[in-house]
């Protein structure tokens, strides 16, 4: 618990700078970009860490298509092979990914709202990102090698994206479980179907955050047990 609060005060730290000059952590990824454009990817090419293997990027999705009325888009982070545990390898599927993606696996995604403040977490369905898959438990063990650790396309951003997914590990884990559970009662009730490819299951797993009450329920239950 104490590694999660030390990520939330990093977090808040984070917001604080970012406040002074009257921008957010979405703000930092688009202020390149004239125009937000639906489906691109911000910044262009991603961000990816060549020492960690930790990737992400931000998109938005028509109105339509978003996953809450609240959300102006999301953060989808990924680890690539590089850095995951020798262990761990990708589950065979029925059909081949595409070669880029073939060791590419997506941790978690993290909606946003029109004023750069996080409001939920979810995982998606393989053909969402075109990733790879890896079983549930192998992906928790990726959960401690996301770090963006240099400063493009900015340092505030990156230093909050990494320590958001530490602060709400406890909940991604079960996210990633429940994720599981989603595809594996999808398969059994739509036999016949790769349940991978298929286009009604899109959001697998979600929770609803907000950081401050996160934050405070940390500090109050350590309080409690000193």
């Amino acid at each position: 618990m104490k590694n999660q609060l030390t990520a939330g005060n990093k977090i808040i730290e984070c917001l604080r700078v970012l406040q002074k000059t009257n921008s957010n952590v979405v703000g930092e990824i688009l202020r390149q970009s004239p125009k937000l454009m639906e489906w691109t990817h911000y910044p262009k090419g991603d961000v990816f860490d060549s020492a960690t293997h930790a990737q992400y990027y931000f998109h938005a999705h028509p109105p339509a298509n978003r996953d809450t009325p609240k959300e102006h888009g999301h953060f989808h982070c990924f680890l690539r092979k590089g850095g995951m545990p020798d262990e761990v390898n990708a589950v065979v599927l029925p059909n081949n990914v595409d070669e880029n993606q073939a060791d590419l696996s997506h941790l978690i995604a993290i909606s946003m709202d029109n004023h750069g403040f996080p409001i939920g977490l979810f995982t998606t369905n393989r053909w969402v990102t075109g990733e790879a898959w890896y079983k549930g438990d192998d992906v928790i063990k990726m959960l401690d090698r996301f770090d963006i650790d240099h400063a493009w396309p900015s340092w505030p951003t990156n230093i909050w994206l990494t320590n958001m997914i530490r602060l709400f590990k406890p909940q991604i884990i079960e996210l990633i479980k429940e994720r599981d559970r989603a595809i594996a009662t999808w398969k059994d009730t739509h036999p016949g179907t790769d349940v991978f490819e298929d286009r009604e299951l899109e959001i697998t797993s979600y929770l609803a955050i907000n950081i401050e009450k996160h934050i405070n329920n940390l500090n109050a239950h350590c309080k409690v047990t000193e």
